[in-house]
């Protein structure tokens, strides 16, 4: 229909047309690239939920388990053998002592073990650690000599006991040990406050370790530059 044209205009036909493109309009996606709603309402959490129910029997599982090893050993430890005591690795951690894998055999032949009887009287070996200095070979040594006095070895044959088998007086007394053996002991070195003296007030400490460090930071270039002075003749007396 042309815009000139006197032929009578349907008003209902033009407001059903106009009320069809209001319901398309409706019905459309959203303007913009938004997320499409899809909610999830249908979980079924009740079936994928993890209960702890069995933490009581759980615990006296443990608690049996706990007693049958100890029996199934006896008398030896319940821990098992006898640790080292080392040093955390890295610098952040090798303040703290912690028990390690096993005794050197610098540590054995000094507290005069033999490797092979080791592990049968209870003490852990390491073939790989070695000791770097005495002061962490000394405390290993005589963790070992106080394990090895504080000992109650039981003969194979109670009627035939062997040289270096305890008495049957101490197999009387001897009750499982149960726990680690030998705890390391946490010590904290006590500081008793004292008076600051004359000496230490002159001293500059900031000055010194900034000395201390470019004196190791520029060695080198030092050495070379007195070598390359010595070989052209500077410095020399005339």
């Amino acid at each position: 229909m042309s815009a000139n044209s006197t032929e009578p205009v349907d008003i209902c036909e033009q407001s059903r047309w106009t009320i069809v493109s209001w319901e398309t309009r409706v019905t459309m996606a959203p303007k913009g690239n938004n997320m499409i709603p899809n909610a999830h309402f249908h979980k079924h959490w009740e079936m994928r939920i993890k209960t702890w129910f069995n933490q009581p029997a759980r615990k006296q599982r443990r608690r049996l388990a706990r007693v049958a090893k100890a029996s199934k050993v006896a008398p030896r430890p319940v821990a098992g053998f006898l640790r080292p005591a080392v040093r955390c690795v890295t610098q952040r951690y090798n303040r703290r002592v912690r028990l390690g894998r096993g005794f050197t055999l610098d540590e054995l032949k000094e507290a005069g073990i033999s490797k092979v009887d080791a592990r049968g009287i209870g003490i852990a070996v390491d073939y790989r650690r070695t000791n770097k200095s005495l002061e962490s070979q000394k405390p290993n040594v005589e963790r070992l000599k106080a394990y090895k006095a504080k000992l109650i070895l039981f003969p194979k044959k109670l009627a035939a006991p062997k040289k270096g088998d305890s008495s049957a007086e101490e197999l009387k007394v001897a009750a499982q040990l149960r726990g680690t053996v030998l705890p390391l002991a946490k010590i904290v070195p006590e500081q008793t406050a004292r008076a600051i003296t004359e000496a230490e007030r002159k001293v500059d400490v900031y000055r010194h370790l900034r000395r201390v460090r470019a004196d190791k930071k520029y060695a080198g270039k030092r050495e070379q530059k007195a070598k390359a002075d010595a070989d052209d003749g500077i410095g020399k007396a005339k």
